[in-house]
């Protein structure tokens, strides 16, 4: 095969990864039809110019295809990535986790979202539920949401005491020295989104019964409670940005131009390069003559609905 036949073969993988992208994404984003005429209207008048749809698709391909050489890159090295994701209630964290972690592999780069805390764990040391997740060597933890709880929403619902809160500022700033110190990259990003543009959110989810789901009583509660949100999160800045972990502000209004630009700056965190790999080549398939393939029940088959 010469080079002119390589590129071909190049640009038509190109064109199908592009096409399958597409379709993936699309079924991300599907929305209900239900959704009412005035939400459209409104959301549609209110939103920045978006980058048009074939930049966004190229735009995510050639990241997430530079995020498996991350991938690669920390696997070979054994190094440990931490990355945690905050901000406000459906400012996009779990739309920018899905297209991190669409390409890579689960063994390497896993999602860490955990639920409220038990009975027995709100009697431990506070930080102690989030150090089984940690990173182990080669690995890349994401956290949706993560020990900023403490700050954020168990401040502000009275979950915690003012106690507490004082002495989880107190220890966060060593707690995440500790774990640079132990050789875990720690990237923080907030997701940053306007009181007008999480109203519209709410009320898109609101009115699509695919995305009823993502409401809980505490997203509900974070409208009443705007601006002791906006407090927390000033204080929490204030308190823990440090040279070791520092904070990133990611604007997240623009959905698409929020993911594009969260993933290439975690690109530009990293000092990655390209790491030796395998050449793989396909086995010979081994033919038995003797062999005869068993006739399987016909109730073991799904249904061909489609």
């Amino acid at each position: 095969m010469n080079d002119k036949d390589k590129c071909e073969e190049g640009l038509d993988w190109l064109e199908a990864e592009l096409a399958d992208t597409l379709d993936e994404d699309l079924e991300l984003e599907i929305s209900e039809p239900a959704i009412s005429a005035e939400l459209r209207r409104i959301y549609r008048a209110t939103r920045p110019e978006t980058l048009p749809r074939a930049v966004y698709f190229r735009e995510l391909l050639r990241l997430q295809a530079e995020l498996i050489k991350l991938q690669d890159w920390v696997s070979y090295h054994g190094e440990k990535v931490v990355v945690v994701f905050e901000g406000r209630d459906s400012a996009g964290k779990g739309g920018v986790i899905k297209r991190i972690t669409q390409r890579l592999n689960p063994r390497v780069a896993r999602v860490v979202a955990l639920p409220a805390p038990s009975d027995r764990e709100k009697t431990q040391w506070y930080f102690q539920r989030y150090v089984p997740h940690l990173p182990a060597g080669g690995e890349i933890v994401l956290f949706d949401r993560s020990w900023y709880n403490r700050s954020g929403v168990e401040r502000v619902m009275g979950f915690a005491s003012p106690d507490q809160v004082e002495e989880f500022f107190r220890d966060v700033p060593e707690f995440e020295r500790m774990l640079v110190r132990s050789g875990i990259r720690v990237i923080k990003y907030w997701f940053s989104i306007t009181d007008e543009e999480q109203q519209l959110r709410f009320l898109m989810r609101i009115h699509d019964p695919l995305k009823q789901w993502k409401l809980s009583p505490m997203d509900l509660q974070s409208r009443v409670r705007w601006e002791d949100y906006t407090k927390a999160k000033e204080e929490t800045f204030a308190r823990t940005n440090i040279p070791e972990a520092p904070w990133y502000i990611v604007e997240g209004n623009d959905k698409k131009r929020a993911r594009l630009n969260c993933m290439a700056h975690l690109l530009s965190q990293i000092p990655y390069e390209p790491v030796p790999h395998e050449d793989v080549t396909l086995p010979e398939r081994v033919f038995n003559p003797n062999y005869e393939r068993a006739v399987l029940p016909p109730e073991l088959y799904v249904p061909q609905r489609y």
